[in-house]
């Protein structure tokens, strides 16, 4: 799941008031609708972020708002996403979006012959197999996403830690295991070749959204201590050093040629990339419009303290947007649970939930929407059902019946775990308030610290309900159903994985198998789609809300907009200060 920075959910900072911004629906990615002069190449832009930056190195980052940054700036990915209300996947360093054969087995990419690194040098399809060799050497290369350990056709071997791939990465790995990886990732000339031991149908999708295959300098290379050493091969390259606590400054970079770059417009001369803001100040900055914050823009979303200033200040509001995120809240009922464990059960929970308080304590439809399935509805995988006909306030009296059915006693004991932070406890007493007058009698259990890691464990299989949130890795219904459902790569002695309910079906699990290997990218995700209906019908989950994000500019920002398929954060592709 690409992750949110922390402290920076939309979901933990509702307020009690709906809010009258104006909300910018459908598509990828929104602008301000305020009229503005054309765009032209030079002054600084400010961005503005609470930080500490957790990476800077390509294979590690793993934060929405920091990928998005870096892919506009200085990495580069094979493929990436257009900005724009139509935003759409395209080459970036390769010729095109990459070559499927073997039924998604084998991914063929050739790069463009005129990028280059910042000394000049050009990028080269060693530079790729590089990167991409980083990702193995797990005590090293950190907090990344790890697709490639997965997908990648190299052996595993046994380890007291358990079953790891035999290629350990660049630093130390041996001869087998080097082998092991050149067999799997192989050059000829610009053209990279990657074999995956079962088909990755997306694989090019995921180069566009995430920067783990990015290509990166071996000669460049000092392991940990190149987190914060940016070496770029886009439109912009770091000046000086970078503070994670503080920022840095990034300025052009003399090597990179619109050329071969079709997507990044680089208007700004200069970006200050500021961090250690806390999100409210940020804010206040913004809507006073003073001075430099003329040309600054919010990195993340807007708080609860800061929604009715912008909404009540007609300038502030025309230089903000309210627009879709791609994060859902969901419930996911234990199937351990000898309560949840009940079809009747869990149906009637579901028709009990009463999303529109849930919503109403966080702060209303600027903050959030109804949900009913998993695929957030800015994927292409949403699809319109609603598992048990109920309404967004839920269905007292059909969940009554429901548990009648089933020989329940009256009230029926349950406890749903949540995580604490912001609202949450006023959103889950909301929804606890419907479920008991339904015939359940709900035991709240909110968990502070480590969250997921304790729900995960094996110490969790007596509890009822688990609050979960998620968000697709690149905008595809495979990072999101087979991560959070199929119990065979989740499920183990050690607990539940990402399928916190311990939600494991074989009629689903062939589905998912099935939907892998459609090559036609409308068709898989259609159904994935209906994967997704197929286990909310089964009651595997609850969907709550999709999440809704608030953000501003200065008055002198021209082509603010946000792309909702790489995480819903601010795209600078086609931003401008002049």
């Amino acid at each position: 799941m690409k992750r949110t920075t922390k402290g920076s959910l939309a979901v933990a900072l509702g307020t009690a008031a709906t809010l009258g911004l104006a909300a910018c629906g459908g598509g990828a990615s929104t602008t301000t609708s305020s009229s503005q002069a054309p765009a032209a190449k030079g002054g600084t832009l400010t961005v503005l972020n609470l930080g500490p930056k957790e990476h800077l190195d390509p294979q590690r980052m793993y934060v929405g708002a920091d990928i998005l940054f870096g892919s506009r700036t200085y990495a580069r990915t094979l493929t990436t996403y257009t900005p724009g209300s139509d935003a759409k996947m395209v080459p970036d360093l390769a010729t095109d979006t990459g070559q499927m054969s073997d039924a998604g087995k084998t991914w063929k990419f050739t790069l463009v012959q005129n990028a280059k690194w910042q000394d000049g040098k050009p990028v080269t399809c060693e530079d790729v197999k590089y990167g991409v060799s980083r990702t193995f050497a797990q005590d090293v290369i950190t907090g990344g996403p790890n697709y490639a350990l997965t997908f990648l056709d190299i052996p595993t071997k046994q380890t007291p830690d358990g079953e790891v791939p035999a290629f350990s990465g660049p630093y130390k790995s041996d001869a087998a295991g080097q082998a092991a990886f050149d067999k799997a990732v192989t050059c000829e000339g610009q053209t990279i070749t990657f074999k995956f031991k079962k088909p990755w149908t997306d694989f090019n999708m995921n180069n566009a959204a995430l920067t783990a295959f990015a290509p990166f300098r071996k000669d460049k290379d000092q392991g940990a201590k190149s987190d914060y050493q940016a070496f770029s091969n886009g439109p912009y390259m770091l000046e000086g050093t970078y503070d994670p606590n503080k920022g840095g400054t990034w300025v052009r970079n003399p090597n990179w040629s619109a050329d071969s770059d079709k997507v990044r417009m680089a208007y700004p001369d200069k970006i200050v990339d500021v961090q250690g803001i806390p999100v409210d100040t940020t804010y206040q900055r913004l809507i006073a419009d003073a001075g430099e914050d003329k040309t600054a823009i919010s990195a993340l979303q807007a708080q609860a303290a800061s929604l009715p200033q912008i909404a009540g200040n007609p300038t502030a509001k025309s230089r903000s947007i309210n627009v879709p995120a791609p994060y859902v809240d969901y419930l996911a009922p234990n199937f351990k649970s000898k309560t949840m464990s009940n079809p009747k059960i869990r149906q009637a929970f579901a028709m009990a939930t009463n999303r529109s308080a849930y919503i109403t304590a966080y702060g209303g439809p600027t903050v959030m929407t109804p949900s009913f399935g998993m695929c957030n509805k800015e994927l292409k995988c949403a699809k319109d059902f609603n598992p048990f006909g109920n309404q967004p306030n839920g269905d007292v009296e059909g969940a009554k019946k429901l548990l009648q059915e089933a020989g329940a006693p009256s009230p029926l004991p349950i406890t749903v775990v949540y995580r604490k932070r912001g609202n949450a406890d006023k959103a889950l007493t909301a929804l606890k308030e419907t479920w008991d007058k339904a015939g359940f009698n709900v035991t709240l259990q909110p968990i502070a610290e480590k969250y997921y890691a304790t729900i995960q464990a094996p110490g969790m299989v007596d509890k009822d309900v688990f609050w979960a949130g998620w968000g697709a890795d690149w905008p595809s219904g495979s990072t999101v159903l087979p991560a959070l459902f199929d119990g065979r790569v989740n499920i183990s002695a050690g607990g539940s994985g990402q399928d916190y309910g311990y939600f494991n079906d074989p009629e689903v699990n062939a589905k998912i198998d099935e939907t892998y290997g459609i090559q036609d990218e409308a068709q898989r995700e259609k159904a994935w789609g209906d994967v997704d209906e197929m286990i909310g019908k089964k009651g595997g989950y609850v969907s709550l809300v999709n999440q809704k994000f608030t953000f501003m500019r200065g008055s002198g920002v021209k082509g603010f907009e946000v792309n909702s398929q790489m995480g819903g954060y601010p795209d600078l592709a086609r931003i401008a200060v002049k």
